[in-house]
């Protein structure tokens, strides 16, 4: 063997022992974006989290994904149209030509406050494909009074996936973006406006401040712009407000200007309906809400419940401070979870068990992985057929955000009942 060969082999042996030691995702991870647009689409990131301390256990690697699964914390790759999209009378399959960046710069530019001056512009055209490329612009805005980092970017949605299943609109969870203040807005004509004051780490409430806007029209043209104070992502660490006020983004993507753009928008392939061998052996999100709901102690408050098909997310309050709780349901586990279902290498208070049945489950009890003060606790079971129930709660509304009460709500026996509850899976 050769030493080229000799590398070769030892560096696919050396990938493969490293892929081993992540946490599996779950068998139906790749959509988990959103049920009521780019919502479930972070759930999706929450479940990825939750599955990686699940598997990982409290104390090992945790997996993270950025909210808006673009580029760094939280940024959106997302755009659009709120108002509905004006009519150019063409088929958009047949738009006439793309947006030139320097045709979606100009047009930025003609939209910004007057008074002040813009550098580091740069504009991407549109591009029918394959693959699809959307139309783009970015600068940076000065005024006396600091500087902003802009971008704005146009999309239309795949026609073969429902709205609210993709994109980047709606409000996130609470549970995951507990320093957000997002509102909702349904326009006439069918449109949806999405504001969000946040910050470049969502998971923290300090540090630069990141606002952004989101249009979404009637016929599936979504328009997003979004603003970072004291200029480009994470070229501030102060907290100052961003030059722009949320309703200058407004007018922004609610600007007729942006018409052209948006007829030459070119037509995304029809992404193939689910077909029932993908979505067979997923738990309804409705039965998860049942089944968890039904472990909850009397006497409580249930708020910020966000379930989807296999997960379920939401804050419990006994009185004596909030506490979140998650649920994740997975089908086919075995291989997936083979070497993890031990306490190796966890850190914290960790149990590994199996049952007289076979079942094997997992206990921990841990700090956060996100740095903050709150504590994790987490049972973990995986029944002999493959069958696999998570359960873990938090001592706050959020992982990253502030403690509620000195420990979680549920006991660990309270959290091993659930996770042995095989109602999840069975009507």
């Amino acid at each position: 063997m050769s030493l080229d060969e000799a590398f070769e082999t030892e560096l696919t042996d050396a990938m493969s022992r490293t892929a081993g030691e992540f946490p599996p995702h779950s068998a139906d991870l790749v959509r988990r974006s959103v049920a009521r647009g780019r919502r479930m689409r972070l759930l999706a990131a929450a479940r990825v989290a939750g599955t990686a301390v699940a598997v990982v256990a409290v104390g090992g690697t945790l997996l993270t994904t950025g909210a808006f699964g673009g580029h760094g914390a939280g940024d959106p790759g997302r755009l659009r149209a709120g108002a509905p999209a004006r009519s150019t009378g063409q088929s958009p399959s047949r738009a006439p030509s793309s947006v030139s960046g320097d045709e979606m710069l100009r047009t930025f530019k003609s939209l910004l406050p007057s008074g002040g001056s813009v550098s580091a512009a740069s504009g991407t055209a549109s591009q029918a494909g394959p693959p699809v490329v959307w139309p783009t612009a970015k600068l940076t805005y000065s005024t006396a009074r600091g500087s902003a980092g802009l971008d704005i970017a146009l999309t239309r949605l795949d026609p073969g996936i429902p709205a609210d299943q993709q994109g980047e609109g709606g409000c996130l969870p609470v549970e995951v973006r507990p320093y957000d203040k997002c509102t909702t807005e349904k326009l006439p004509g069918g449109g949806v406006l999405n504001t969000t004051k946040s910050f470049t780490y969502p998971s923290s409430d300090t540090g630069q401040k990141r606002w952004y806007v989101v249009l979404t029209t009637a016929d599936r043209v979504q328009l997003t712009v979004q603003e970072f104070a004291g200029g480009g992502e994470k070229a501030s660490a102060g907290g100052a407000d961003p030059l722009l006020s949320i309703a200058q983004l407004t007018s922004i993507v609610r600007s007729p200007a942006w018409d052209k753009a948006i007829s030459a928008l070119p037509t995304p392939e029809k992404t193939p309906s689910t077909t029932r061998t993908t979505t067979r052996n997923r738990v309804p999100g409705a039965r998860m809400t049942q089944v968890l709901r039904s472990h909850l102690p009397r006497g409580g408050t249930v708020s910020d419940l966000n379930a989807d098909d296999g997960l379920i997310q939401l804050v419990y309050d006994d009185g004596h401070g909030k506490n979140m709780v998650e649920a994740d349901a997975q089908y086919g586990m075995t291989d997936l979870l083979d070497g993890h279902m031990d306490c190796t290498g966890v850190s914290g208070h960790c149990e590994a068990t199996t049952l007289s049945d076979g079942t094997r489950v997992k206990k921990v009890q841990g700090s956060s992985e996100k740095g903050g003060a709150a504590q994790v606790w987490m049972v973990d079971a995986l029944y002999p057929d493959g069958r696999r129930l998570a359960v873990r709660e938090v001592n706050s509304y959020a992982e990253s955000a502030p403690v509620t009460r000195p420990h979680p709500a549920l006991t660990m026996s309270q959290l091993l009942d659930i996770a042995l509850d095989k109602h999840f899976f069975t009507s």
